[in-house]
C-alpha cells in the first residue's frame, strides 16, 4: 500500500491533468463566444494557469503545455503528436473543449525528471 501512494505521488496521472485542464479552459473561456481579438490572451492564460496548477503538484516532471483554439465555422481540423519516451514514467493527456462557437484543444506532455 505505502509503495503505491509513493508511486502516485510521482506518476503522471491523466485524471489530475484532465480536470487540471478542463478548470482552466473553464476559467479563461468559459460562456464566451469566440472572439478573434481575444484568442491569443485565451491560449496564453490556458496554458500558464495549466502549468502553475500542474507544478503545484510537486511531481517531479518537466511539463509541455499547448493550446489551439478555433472557431466553429465547418473547416476540418486534424491533429497528431507522438513520442519517443519511457512509457512507464511519462505520459500526456489531452482535452478537447468545446462550446458554441469555438474549440479549445488542450495537450500536456509530462516527461519524468
Amino acid at each position: 500500500m505505502d509503495n503505491y501512494l509513493a508511486e502516485e505521488e510521482t506518476a503522471f496521472v491523466v485524471e489530475e491533468v484532465d480536470k487540471i485542464i478542463n478548470d482552466s479552459v473553464e476559467t479563461t473561456i468559459g460562456g464566451n463566444a469566440y472572439q478573434h481579438n481575444r484568442v491569443n490572451q485565451w491560449t496564453t492564460s490556458v496554458v500558464e494557469q495549466c502549468l502553475s496548477q500542474l507544478s503545484k503538484l510537486g511531481k517531479p516532471f518537466k511539463y509541455i503545455v499547448t493550446c489551439v483554439i478555433m472557431q466553429k465555422n465547418g473547416a476540418g481540423l486534424q491533429t497528431a503528436s507522438t513520442c519517443y519516451w519511457d512509457s512507464s514514467t511519462d505520459g500526456n493527456c489531452v482535452v478537447k473543449w468545446e462550446n458554441k462557437s469555438m474549440y479549445c484543444i488542450v495537450n500536456v506532455f509530462g516527461l519524468a525528471i
